[in-house]
């Protein structure tokens, strides 16, 4: 894992305890607890993936859905703090701090899911069924999957550790690997995952195999293979358990899990995602750090475009404000990692590109519909393309979509002005270059 931070920390640190698991192991720390000794029965196995999930949900709580936001035209700075700033105006330091929380967020949580990989398939507890052990493993495998895709997108080829790093030798000798050996290890990992998940029925906060074929699905559309990308998008949409809500505020309403989502990650009274407080102004106790651009404001008010979708914004004036995430309360808002508007228009796009337009058009309008607007005019390759991208940037516009997919179309220099592709990919931490002589930096930092 990484050098800079993982030195304090070569005993397992992979076992965060939620409230209700705290009782397994009380008598001794867990971050004193050797990797070899702390994942030995059921309970403790159980323990190591909510810890996985736990790490997942921290930098999902903030951190990279900013990188995903305030980085493109719908949303700008209107805060006081130079991290956010020097994301809003793409000029970015390589000690920023938000990129340095995501990208060791994201190994830290590729460490837990190391250790459930490593060390639960092990466990001969009997409590600890082999449907279970799958079911835990399989979640480490996509868990992993899904924070090696995050840190590919972002900030290009990685380096792939996949041993818990329980020994400082572990460390050494691991070079970058480039983009595409980045994205086949996240193949890999979702095809485990897919083989070791249950199909549930009911489950929507932890994954399951659809959660691992919807990712599948997003991870060859962003590889431009479009025929695996449209057949892993109709799996998805094809299963029963998934359907577009209406209105569209529902699915980000109170209670949430609803028929919409393929993975969202819970949170609850005792393990808050406060996410709201960078949207919401003081007046409301926020910070209103991000705040939608009036080009986003004008297209969600806009019947024709943004239909429903309006929903999204509330306020007047220069107080017009996102409210995707909105529990001020109990700060309990998910994290939306998949919808299953996204399939629909991943699958679009595929079909576009594979020249099945009408397919793609169907897909597109089913979007459209939700939010009560009108059919596409767009009946030409191009410009049903184009209206994809156009409709990407309004279903998502407060979640880490839209950066993310002006990079992956190289459409970032036309769309967002900027022409240099060196900063199409975030800088690697300074920290992390300057304490691993094994760790280059991306080109321009």
């Amino acid at each position: 894992m990484k050098t800079s931070y993982f030195r304090t920390a070569i005993l397992l640190t992979v076992i965060i305890f939620s409230a209700s698991c705290k009782k397994y192991l009380e008598e001794v720390p867990n971050n004193a607890l050797p990797t070899t000794s702390s994942i030995t029965d059921a309970s403790t196995a159980r323990a190591a993936i909510i810890g996985a999930y736990d790490r997942l949900q921290g930098y999902y709580a903030s951190s990279y859905p900013t990188l995903g936001t305030i980085t493109t035209d719908n949303v700008i700075f209107n805060g006081t703090l130079s991290e956010y700033l020097q994301l809003d105006q793409n000029a970015i330091p390589t000690d920023n701090v938000i990129t340095v929380s995501a990208y060791q967020g994201i190994y830290r949580t590729i460490n837990s899911a190391n250790s459930v990989i490593a060390y639960v398939p092990a466990v001969t507890d009997p409590l600890l069924t082999a449907a279970e052990k799958n079911k835990i493993v399989g979640e480490a495998y996509f868990i992993r999957a899904l924070s090696y895709f995050d840190l590919a997108r972002g900030w290009g080829g990685v380096q792939l550790q996949l041993k818990p790093t329980s020994d400082l030798s572990v460390l050494t000798g691991i070079k970058r690997s480039t983009l595409d050996q980045t994205y086949d290890q996240v193949l890999a990992d979702l095809i485990q995952a897919e083989q070791l998940l249950p199909e549930d029925a009911t489950t929507r906060n932890r994954a399951q195999k659809s959660a691992a074929r919807a990712l599948r699905a997003r991870l060859h559309l962003y590889r431009k293979q479009w025929a695996e990308a449209e057949n892993y998008a109709t799996q998805v949409i094809s299963n029963t358990k998934y359907s577009l809500v209406k209105p569209y505020k529902s699915f980000f309403t109170a209670p949430f899990q609803t028929a919409e989502s393929v993975l969202e990650l819970a949170y609850s009274v005792n393990d808050r995602n406060s996410y709201w407080n960078l949207w919401y102004p003081s007046s409301s106790g926020g910070q209103f750090t991000l705040k939608p651009s009036d080009a986003l404001i004008a297209k969600l008010n806009n019947p024709a475009v943004g239909g429903s979708r309006n929903s999204l914004i509330a306020g007047s004036g220069a107080t017009v404000y996102g409210v995707l995430y909105n529990t001020t309360a109990t700060s309990t808002d998910p994290s939306y990692l998949i919808r299953i508007a996204e399939l629909y228009l991943i699958r679009a796009e595929a079909r576009a590109q594979q020249n099945k337009l009408a397919d793609a058009v169907a897909d597109l309008n089913a979007i459209r519909a939700r939010a009560d607007v009108t059919a596409t005019t767009a009946t030409t390759q191009p410009a049903i393309i184009q209206a994809i991208e156009d409709e990407n940037g309004i279903e998502f516009a407060f979640e880490a979509h839209r950066w993310f997919d002006l990079v992956r179309t190289e459409r970032a220099g036309v769309v967002l002005g900027i022409t240099n592709r060196n900063f199409w990919l975030f800088p690697i931490p300074y920290s992390d270059v300057q304490s691993d002589p094994d760790v280059t930096q991306n080109p321009g930092y």
